[in-house]
């Protein structure tokens, strides 16, 4: 085993340790069911934007919502500054992804765990739901990339708020009933977009391995030059391979990601184009991180609608250039 690879494993060891030690803190103190006191709006911490998107619609006016991982920042090997940590310890509430997507949070997420209510937005998910990934035995936590999936989430996020906040449970649980119904076009427009795209087309290949639920909900074969997270490599053998793929099955098109270097994107279509096949660039993926924020793209359902509507117009399919609701920009 290489010394990058021991450093990997090791750290994977010590992620799930961590996490471990989270849920456990979380289980024994009990304070993820303290009710809140104080006035509104309250302060709702989130690790992520997608996870803090789904808090903003199910708490409303009620609670005022700040992530901490912002646009085109890769979660997997983020480690939290001084004003993160500040801003967690402020919040009255506080959710994050899981299933070890923010490893690097674990300790910190540990240790506020014992002061204030910290919930995974993904503890509803069965085993059965989750990717597995054979070579680290972890679970994939790109959960997002399915509506259908995240949608558990909104239930988490529901839930959690009814128990902190009692008062205010109906306004939640319309919040996000509602919020779940703007999923659900989402989740119709995703299949049915996705469906169009030619058989022989139906592959997408990205920078890293985080689009596996994507693929296993709408029916897309999925190939990506890292594993599921970034923090592990692409050697030449993984490139070769998908370069082979890329020629024998003239796949017209691969992704760059917002949140990954190109780098390995752009070996991809330097090999294939040194025998003959042309490859373009379809486009640019939100994969860990949403769009700009204040924009479309920087909301989980903007954020979907551009991947899929991207996807799909780069491998033949038919998407409006506006997406779902016509509010994309910038899509040929």
């Amino acid at each position: 085993m290489t010394t990058t690879a021991r450093q990997l494993d090791h750290n994977g060891k010590l992620a799930t340790l961590l996490a471990a030690t989270l849920l456990t803190l979380i289980m024994l103190t009990g304070i993820s069911r303290a009710e809140y006191k104080g006035g509104y709006p309250y302060k709702i911490g989130a690790t992520v934007g997608m996870v803090g998107d789904i808090a903003k619609a199910v708490a409303g006016d009620k609670g005022e919502v700040t992530f901490v991982i912002g646009a085109g920042v890769d979660p997997h090997v983020y480690n939290p500054t001084r004003s993160d940590v500040a801003t967690l310890l402020r919040s009255d509430i506080i959710f994050y992804a899981g299933l070890l997507l923010e490893g690097q949070m674990a300790d910190v997420l540990a240790k506020i765990a014992r002061k204030r209510p910290v919930h995974a937005v993904t503890e509803l998910l069965q085993p059965e739901y989750l990717i597995h990934d054979p070579a680290t035995g972890h679970s994939d936590p790109h959960v997002w990339m399915d509506v259908s999936g995240w949608m558990k989430a909104v239930e988490v996020v529901a839930q959690a708020l009814a128990e902190f906040d009692p008062p205010s449970s109906a306004v939640y649980r319309e919040n996000a009933a509602a919020y779940l119904e703007q999923l659900k076009t989402l989740n119709d427009y995703a299949r049915r977009a996705m469906a169009s795209i030619p058989d022989e087309q139906r592959v997408l290949v990205t920078a890293h391995d985080a689009f596996g639920y994507m693929g296993r909900a709408y029916e897309i074969e999925v190939m990506g030059i890292q594993g599921l997270s970034t923090e592990s490599e692409a050697g030449l053998k993984d490139i070769n391979r998908i370069v082979d793929d890329l020629v024998r099955r003239k796949i017209p098109a691969v992704f760059v990601e917002s949140s990954v270097s190109d780098k390995n994107v752009k070996a991809l279509i330097e090999g294939a184009g040194s025998r003959g096949h042309k490859v373009m660039i379809g486009g640019e993926l939100f994969s860990d991180a949403m769009g700009p924020s204040g924009t479309y793209e920087g909301s989980y359902i903007g954020m979907i609608d551009h991947n899929v509507t991207v996807i799909v117009r780069a491998l033949g399919g038919e998407a409006p250039p506006g997406g779902m609701q016509g509010k994309l920009r910038g899509i040929h």
